[in-house]
């Protein structure tokens, strides 16, 4: 019992209901929620919080980049800039100026597998809110001329985080190389000539087809009555109108990758940045417990073994950092090195993999795999601390798993990990053959 006491110290410091492990196994937190469905077929998740006067307004999409056609990336992504642009009641300058007026933060983002929409406002303000998103979720008006203006504004954002960006540009190559046949293979922000090629017509499809209430999640927390948003939300989203032929392209799964993979790519740096990524697992599973601990310990902080090595001990790297990727379909275990100028690339790669070596044949000390549960669990801890981390959570839980309550499991999950399950999946999934080398070099001069 006494391994837990730690954890249930950092729910009860956070506000989250905390329950006994020897009462409820599984069950380290706990949110009062209520699920049900509107006859069109959206998904009401509702969780009453009165810490604060505010609440937390999500509307989540089952559709990003996967669902794409080739040719035409980028529109998911296009899209969220769209939702913006006005609707039959608001237009796009009202909908900026009336949240902005009563005191709401807003925003979006895109990912491979899903697209969000959310809101934070004063509890009062949630009758104007979603008689706002309603309108744009419904009778979005999608017209050339917002289209244009908007693609213009995705072009010069892929020019800044991917075409001006180390770290952007590498990451694209990373994906483009570990994925040969699966969507996720394309960058959610789309190839420049695809997003050129969008229309009128290709957009009225892409939102019709996905942008129904059988395909979305309304997630809300926060201090409100239950019994008068409910009428809320049956009063503003109960006529919108259901997608009978909620199809979608469906692509054949990453087939098991055979052999080393390298590529090389140039842009105007002083300084080499690396990455090395190997093919993991899906959100979910149980081995992504143990693959997010295990990049933990290999490279998260000063205290990590790859900071130890390549910027303390051999002086090569200026920072380095690990990270395992899950969404819905079976991710990326993602390491990336940026080189001090000058130093050597290939003696940096032999020590990451060495690194990874060490991890496959040795068990990792019991302290040091503790000390990755305490900070990657006190990480999920304070993402649910907030009302707006609280919707957030459970709509991702609820778009990707269609059931909220997998995020009551995840910190016992961890919980559970242990030194040979860290070496277990390193063997596992950080094999010699399936290593995936993306190099950013500086262009000649």
């Amino acid at each position: 019992m006494k391994k837990y006491i730690l954890f249930l110290l950092l729910l009860f410091i956070s506000g989250v209901t905390v329950t006994a492990y020897a009462e409820q196994p599984g069950s380290l937190i706990h949110l009062d929620v209520e699920k049900y469905k509107l006859k069109n077929g959206l998904t009401v998740l509702l969780h009453v919080d009165r810490s604060a006067p505010i609440v937390s307004h999500h509307v989540w999409f089952r559709v990003g980049s996967r669902d794409e056609e080739p040719g035409y990336t980028g529109i998911a992504h296009l899209f969220e800039h769209m939702m913006f642009k006005g609707a039959k009641k608001y237009t796009g300058k009202q909908y900026n100026l009336l949240l902005e007026q009563n005191g709401a933060s807003f925003n979006a983002f895109t990912s491979y597998d899903y697209t969000g929409y959310y809101v934070n406002l004063p509890s009062d303000k949630l009758d104007l809110v979603m008689d706002m998103e309603s309108d744009r979720f419904k009778d979005l008006i999608i017209a050339k001329s917002h289209l244009d203006s908007e693609r213009e504004v995705v072009k010069e954002e892929r020019r800044v985080r991917v075409d001006n960006s180390v770290f952007g540009a590498l990451r694209e190559a990373l994906y483009a190389t570990a994925f040969k046949v699966h969507p996720y293979r394309w960058p959610i922000i789309g190839w420049m000539k695809d997003v050129n090629r969008i229309d009128e017509e290709k957009s009225k499809e892409f939102f019709g087809k996905f942008y129904s209430p059988n395909n979305a999640v309304l997630s809300i927390a926060g201090n409100f009555e239950k019994e008068e948003v409910k009428k809320l939300i049956e009063k503003y989203y109960g006529g919108w109108r259901k997608e009978e032929n909620l199809t979608r392209v469906k692509y054949p799964q990453e087939p098991e990758q055979k052999g080393y993979r390298f590529q090389k790519i140039k842009r105007s740096v002083q300084s080499k940045t690396f990455s090395v990524a190997y093919p993991s697992t899906r959100a979910g599973s149980e081995d992504a417990y143990a693959l997010d601990l295990l990049a933990n310990i290999l490279g998260e902080g000063q205290s990590s073994r790859l900071y130890k090595d390549l910027v303390y001990s051999e002086q090569l790297a200026t920072g380095v950092s690990a990270y395992n990727y899950t969404p819905k379909d079976p991710g990326l275990f993602q390491i990336y090195v940026s080189l001090k100028p000058g130093a050597s690339f290939e003696k940096a790669r032999k020590s990451t993999l060495g690194q990874i070596f060490k991890l496959r044949n040795t068990l990792v000390k019991e302290k040091e795999l503790q000390k990755a549960k305490n900070q990657v669990m006190k990480s999920y801890v304070d993402s649910i601390k907030t009302i707006g981390g609280k919707a957030y959570l459970l709509a991702l839980n609820e778009t990707l798993f269609s059931d909220y309550k997998e995020i009551f499991k995840d910190l016992d999950k961890y919980s559970q990990v242990t030194v040979e399950d860290i070496r277990t999946v390193a063997k596992k999934y950080l094999k010699v053959n399936q290593a995936n080398v993306v190099l950013v070099e500086p262009s000649q001069r």
